[in-house]
């Protein structure tokens, strides 16, 4: 049995010689992994962190590792693709929602949240320096615990006063917040303890680091 799917690229992991596990998010099955034959043509931009890609899926009764084929890239994301911070956002983005997002987890409206997000950070020509932020709020939502700032409060220390402001903005306003590199790394960092308390899972993201060396 086979069909046609459209698919997120959260991780990809290589087997062997001859084949890679894509784990991705989508609409039907939300986070699930399948196998890729790398002898086969696969379109460049197609394994880079939150790719947007279709590919026609090919069940296996005897295995809970389906294949996929025919892989193609409908969205190419040229205006995150061509920018050095955009890229390492998607690192950051894709590495918190594969460490987030447990299997059989993240389908429907969860990854149609996802897909928008990811073209939104293509489509924006400037001011994108806080949009991981402004993601790992959204994905706070979008897990079901809708944080105010007193539910913040533990984790923001001496960023209070930053996060409140973030938290009262809305989604264009919060973009155009200033912050240091210092302030970016450390909201990230206590939002990310916030959603680790309550998915009960320690989010150790190491491409924090390459955001935090970017925007210094």
């Amino acid at each position: 049995m086979t069909h046609a799917c459209g698919f997120i690229v959260l991780a990809v992991t290589k087997v062997g010689d001859s084949s890679l596990v894509l784990h991705t998010l989508s609409a039907e099955w939300g986070r699930r992994s399948f196998i890729v034959g790398v002898s086969r043509k696969i379109p460049g931009g197609a394994l880079q962190p939150l790719s947007l890609l279709e590919a026609e899926v090919v069940e296996n009764p005897k295995s809970e590792l389906w294949r996929l084929n025919s892989v193609s890239v409908p969205e190419p994301l040229a205006g995150i693709r061509s920018s050095i911070y955009k890229n390492s956002m998607t690192m950051f983005m894709s590495e918190v929602l594969y460490r987030a997002i447990r299997d059989g987890e993240g389908a429907g409206d969860f990854y149609e949240w996802c897909r928008r997000s990811i073209l939104t950070l293509d489509a924006l020509q400037s001011d994108f320096s806080n949009y991981h932020l402004r993601f790992l709020l959204e994905l706070a939502v979008e897990l079901g615990f809708s944080p105010t700032i007193g539910d913040l409060a533990p984790f923001a220390g001496e960023n209070y006063a930053l996060l409140s402001r973030f938290l009262e903005s809305n989604a264009a306003e919060s973009l155009l917040i200033p912050m240091s590199g210092a302030q970016r790394s450390d909201v990230a960092s206590l939002l990310l303890d916030y959603i680790s308390f309550h998915t009960e899972s320690r989010l150790e993201i190491r491409s924090l680091s390459v955001l935090r060396e970017l925007y210094k």
